[in-house]
């Protein structure tokens, strides 16, 4: 049996198995034994070719067990991304009202335990965090706390906006779009934007780019950076089940650190030097008139050169692709430049800018031999497959 052919386990079952009482047996050296030799992800190498100091390392930041509404044991989630060819993982199981169908306090310190048994050191980050989860608000990731807060504590999101600030932790918008209410539409609170760091673009298999169009709403990334917020991009699994990391076509998110450790993951999320994208084995990275994706751009207006890296190995050596330049749009974003390009080489291109224009600039990679799943206005040069996102860079005069 390989570690994502799990036996179907629900948190029902388990309680039911042990009297009422949670148990999750397994020692905290298990998850560790199970990842010793676990194999390296496909794909394009891990160095830049147009930036030094950095290694990409492929991530999965929101993952889901019994300990809230999925089906897996804890126990077994970090060696099965660790089999997948991920390099960092997380466990954020949702935090609800009074633990129903949610984190309890031993859960949390549980998840720890797992997390620091499955941590390699310059080899695999394995990482507690939690997910925030209101019906209406939405949902919001949390890492890097020391505790958890749930709706009893934090029903709104400016309370759970001071939790995360005093907590020293960060956080990112989870399948935005998804809730009616959007974060009370993303509304902009200064002191936490070093902290949120994070804007879901590929949710399981899913595009949010146009997420709840259909229905009237404006595209969440739009609404999200015109409001305010500085985050980067993140692709996640979201698992629910049991195949942690498996199959091919889920979210990911690739991370550009200085080296793989929980301190070196805190780091490369800080600066956003990341990427969204749900192609296992990417490589991604970006350049604006030689400053990295993720950071401020110190700018007006003029030509700015960019140069980008991408590749994929081997698989998807001359694979034709896109490259659009996406800006601020009223309720999409706009396109002011699509480039043509291939897998597996360094594109540069140059294109004008103005500050006026709107403040971010994202670089979105796409097939458009296929079509978007989730499509937004008639005729948008985004409607066609995304296979990646560069985090923004901020233009400031």
């Amino acid at each position: 049996m390989t570690a994502h052919e799990h036996d179907h386990l629900t948190r029902r079952s388990l309680i039911a198995a042990s009297g009422g009482l949670l148990v999750l047996a397994a020692t905290p050296g298990s998850a560790r034994a199970k990842t010793l030799n676990a194999p390296t992800a496909p794909g394009a190498s891990r160095a830049s070719a147009i930036t030094q100091g950095t290694a990409l390392v492929h991530a999965d930041l929101h993952n889901h067990t019994l300990m809230s509404d999925g089906d897996g044991d804890p126990a077994n989630a970090f060696a099965s991304m660790r089999e997948a060819g991920l390099d960092v993982a997380a466990l954020t199981d949702h935090t609800t009202l009074f633990a129903i169908e949610g984190l309890s306090s031993s859960e949390w310190r549980r998840a720890g335990q797992l997390a620091d048994a499955a941590n390699d050191p310059g080899v695999y980050t394995a990482i507690r965090g939690f997910e925030w989860s209101h019906p209406l608000l939405g949902h919001v990731n949390v890492w890097y706390s020391g505790n958890f807060t749930d709706l009893g504590s934090s029903s709104s999101m400016g309370k759970l906006y001071d939790f995360i600030e005093g907590s020293g932790g960060i956080s990112g918008f989870n399948h935005p779009g998804r809730e009616v209410l959007r974060f009370n539409d993303f509304s902009y609170d200064a002191a936490l934007r070093d902290q949120m760091v994070g804007l879901e673009m590929f949710n399981r298999g899913d595009d949010y780019l146009f997420d709840g169009w259909s229905s009237g709403q404006s595209s969440p990334l739009n609404a999200c950076l015109n409001a305010g917020w500085r985050t980067g991009l993140t692709g996640v699994t979201d698992e629910h089940g049991t195949n942690w990391g498996f199959p091919e076509g889920k979210g990911r998110t690739g991370l550009w650190v200085a080296e793989n450790t929980r301190n070196g993951v805190l780091e490369a999320m800080r600066a956003r030097r990341f990427f969204a994208t749900r192609v296992s084995g990417l490589r991604l990275d970006a350049t604006a008139s030689g400053v990295r994706m993720g950071s401020s751009l110190p700018f007006a207006r003029g030509d700015v050169r960019f140069s980008v890296d991408l590749d994929r190995g081997p698989e998807w050596a001359g694979k034709p692709l896109k490259l659009q330049v996406l800006r601020p749009g009223t309720r999409a974003p706009e396109v002011v430049e699509v480039i043509d390009t291939t897998a597996g080489r360094t594109t540069e291109f140059t294109v004008p800018l103005d500050v006026a224009d709107g403040s971010w600039v994202v670089l979105r990679v796409s097939d458009s031999t296929q079509a978007n799943a989730s499509p937004g206005p008639s005729g948008h040069p985004c409607n066609d497959w995304g296979v990646a996102y560069s985090s923004p860079w901020w233009l400031t005069s």
